[in-house]
């Protein structure tokens, strides 16, 4: 058995849906919003990506920035239809998973009757250079995953302890009533929230195409790892969804390697009822306190 290869393919699947996972933990803990709408935020920016790539350029950086501002539109977008009108509601907890659940499948509706059903692919971002460490062969595009998914959450953990609107989120993170008291707008931090998150979605969707397509439809298995990998790190905790993303990336790999691709999702999710049944609040057990109330 290959050590090497399942770790770096366990490492890649982590960082690729390890984005997602953390993006559905910060928006859980700062809003007390459950995005089921990533799915079709992250289609959106894998067609913004590809459109780029066909009109503007497809030099790497144009690729990926589009991806990302696209992904970053997307979720403004999710929050001016759905987290503003709801916010205040009573139920705002279910209204806001129906809501954006509803948005993600209206939207992927949308991208079929425009782009059609057919598979786009975007270029190769990464080039086409290898790496050989010991026995095992690091091609670029396995490089250019572990290395943009380490910065961008690099970026967005310094971004949220340094600038201003980053530590109202950390804010609405820790106490969102609190944080509501001293002056800080929830409705402008829920647009800040949004942007960064679905411009992490968005830079997944560009990194997952390297080896998938764009379709309609593509960001519905993303959708549903990355809220498995929030729930079985303790939903609202970003390290816990680092290290559950690490787990099942893991858990991916070696299933792949020993018994094949079919059984991934079975073992995926054993492993993930296995650690909510030893911990229910998941690995990090950090579940805000506030939305229990």
């Amino acid at each position: 058995m290959d050590i090497g290869f399942i770790l770096i393919n366990a490492t890649i699947v982590a960082c690729i849906y390890g984005l997602i996972a953390v993006a559905v933990s910060i928006t859980w803990s700062s809003l007390g919003l459950l995005n089921l709408s990533y799915g079709f935020i992250f289609s959106f920016a894998g067609y913004g990506a590809y459109l780029a790539a066909r009109m503007l350029s497809d030099h790497p950086i144009v690729v990926l920035t589009a991806g990302i501002l696209v992904g970053a539109l997307g979720g403004i977008i999710i929050c001016m239809l759905v987290f503003i009108p709801l916010h205040d509601k009573p139920n705002f907890t279910i209204r806001g998973m129906i809501g954006t659940l509803a948005i993600s499948l209206i939207g992927s509706q949308c991208l079929l009757w425009y782009f059609g059903p057919k598979n786009k692919a975007l270029p190769e971002v990464f080039g086409y250079w290898k790496v050989s460490i010991g026995n095992t062969v690091l091609t670029s595009d396995k490089i250019g995953i572990i290395v943009c998914s380490i910065l961008m959450l690099v970026f967005v953990v310094l971004w949220m302890k340094s600038s201003r609107r980053g530590l109202e989120i950390r804010a609405m993170m820790m106490n969102p009533h609190a944080a509501s008291i001293v002056g800080i707008g929830i409705r402008k931090t829920g647009f800040y929230v949004m942007a960064i998150t679905g411009g992490m979605a968005g830079l997944s969707a560009v990194l997952l195409s390297q080896t998938y397509y764009i379709a309609p439809f593509s960001g519905l298995t993303p959708l549903i790892k990355g809220v498995s990998i929030a729930l079985c790190g303790g939903l609202g905790s970003v390290q816990g969804a680092v290290i559950a993303a690490i787990i099942l990336g893991i858990t991916e790999a070696l299933t792949s390697r020993l018994l094949g691709g079919q059984y991934v999702l079975i073992t995926q999710f054993l492993v993930i009822i296995t650690i909510l049944i030893i911990r229910p609040r998941g690995i990090a057990g950090l579940l805000d306190k506030a939305r229990e109330q």
